[in-house]
């Protein structure tokens, strides 16, 4: 598989040519990538309207990936709002009302999403404890698929703590009803890799991101969006949806990262993802039998729980950066860990040797406030967009979310634009360091 972007980029690059275009680094090192970041210069392509390297660059990735797959230099949050608005598209063009059923454990790049874009949603709720997760089944997807006003299904999967849906039958129930299935997999682009495949667009899926860079050996900003063959339609609007979305100055940097990775994913990474997954599973393995609980079953994330253990996850998460190893994320009750194949056997080792260091202790009993359903006093769009104020949590009880509170990571609200608060939201807030919030005004 070649690399046409990597190499018409190193070419102009020898070239030493006299830059009278943009970016005004004019290629002089300052970080040291100066020498290959350019423009839209002539032979380069556009990624937006692309007829040459980047078109035959995403037509790597399209084999690669088994269906049509198109670039993102902005993350998935681009490609999420870009698959909404297709999914939106087509509802509309099927003279229906857009109307997405939502796992609620949903990015807040969906609420943007839901703002600009004007559809409405239906949230489902799983019964997990922690508001990071959403565990939907095809049973009870197929209750809420009774309602004809539903046009479209989004799903997270896997999910920040690591645990992923049944996206095989959760397709079939889909397929069913006639509903589109989108899969935010912004945390499983390496899952097609695996022997067999278990990426969501070789299991039914309809539409799908995937952050290339959290687990593929790329830049951070790259990312795919997925479309199955079978919509013609929704491929021939796949571009001009992300247009809608993206800078009209994408990093050449990140499209170069892309174009590589098509090579590597193609020989080497296959068998290093096997090896790494491997000793992923031992490490685990020996976690579990020194006592530690770990959640989620998405094979290069390790996820604790470690109150049993008598440790909070932040804790857990500072004792390990004392010994230079820094998690991905930690909060209260968990502490997550991404591994990838660009580590080795022994940073395996030395995070077990880390972790063994921490003795045991009394469990600890604090448990987080159960989330429940909220009142959607507003819509998700007059709520994100209208006027606000800032006020401190204990005056909000009453009051209408319109910012959700939630850093990122994880980046998944508690509670949405347009929710009304409530005094039992309240704790809620304060057990995720969450003073102020802003409201509707």
């Amino acid at each position: 598989m070649n690399t046409p972007i990597c190499d018409f980029a190193k070419q102009y690059a020898n070239q030493h040519s006299l830059r009278l275009h943009m970016p005004a680094h004019k290629g002089e090192s300052l970080i040291g990538a100066e020498p290959l970041d350019i423009t839209e210069i002539a032979g380069a392509d556009s990624l937006y309207q692309a007829s040459g390297i980047i078109a035959e660059s995403e037509s790597n990735a399209s084999t690669l990936f088994g269906c049509p797959t198109f670039y993102s230099t902005e993350g998935s949050s681009q490609c999420i709002r870009g698959m909404l608005h297709l999914a939106c598209l087509q509802a509309k063009e099927q003279g229906k009302s857009p109307r997405i059923a939502a796992g609620r454990n949903a990015h807040s790049v969906f609420l943007s999403a839901a703002a600009l874009l004007d559809f409405e949603v239906q949230w489902l709720y799983g019964e997990d404890e922690a508001y990071l997760s959403c565990k939907i089944t095809p049973e009870g997807l197929e209750e809420v698929l009774k309602d004809p006003s539903v046009t479209a299904v989004y799903l997270t999967s896997p999910d920040y703590l690591g645990n992923r849906c049944d996206i095989a039958a959760l397709s079939r129930v889909c397929r069913r009803h006639g509903v589109l299935l989108l899969v935010d997999n912004a945390h499983g682009a390496y899952l097609k890799f695996l022997s067999p495949s278990q990426h969501p667009m070789d299991l039914g899926a309809d539409l799908c991101c995937a952050s290339a860079h959290k687990t593929l050996p790329v830049l951070t900003g790259g990312a795919y969006l997925h479309v199955a063959k079978h919509h013609k339609t929704l491929i021939n609007q796949a571009k001009s949806a992300l247009e809608l979305f993206g800078s009209t100055s994408p990093s050449y940097l990140i499209l170069q990262s892309l174009d590589r990775a098509n090579a590597l994913c193609e020989k080497e990474f296959p068998k290093a993802l096997q090896q790494a997954k491997n000793t992923v599973d031992a490490l685990r393995s020996r976690l579990q039998a020194q006592g530690f609980c770990l959640i989620g079953d998405e094979p290069l994330k390790l996820t604790l729980a470690p109150k049993d253990y008598g440790y909070t996850g932040t804790q857990v998460a500072d004792l390990l950066k004392k010994r230079n190893a820094v998690c991905e994320f930690a909060d209260e009750d968990f502490v997550v860990m991404m591994l990838s194949p660009s580590q080795t056997a022994a940073a395996c080792t030395a995070l077990q040797t880390a972790l063994s260091g921490l003795p045991k202790k009394e469990p600890l009993q604090a448990c987080p406030p159960k989330a429940s359903p909220h009142l959607q006093a507003r819509s998700i769009r007059d709520a994100a967009l209208g006027p606000r104020e800032e006020i401190p949590v204990e005056q909000s009880a009453g009051r209408i979310l319109a910012v959700p509170s939630i850093a990122c990571p994880p980046a998944v609200p508690i509670l949405v634009c347009g929710e009304q608060i409530t005094p039992s939201d309240l704790p809620l807030f304060h057990y995720y360091g969450i003073d102020r919030v802003w409201v509707c005004r």
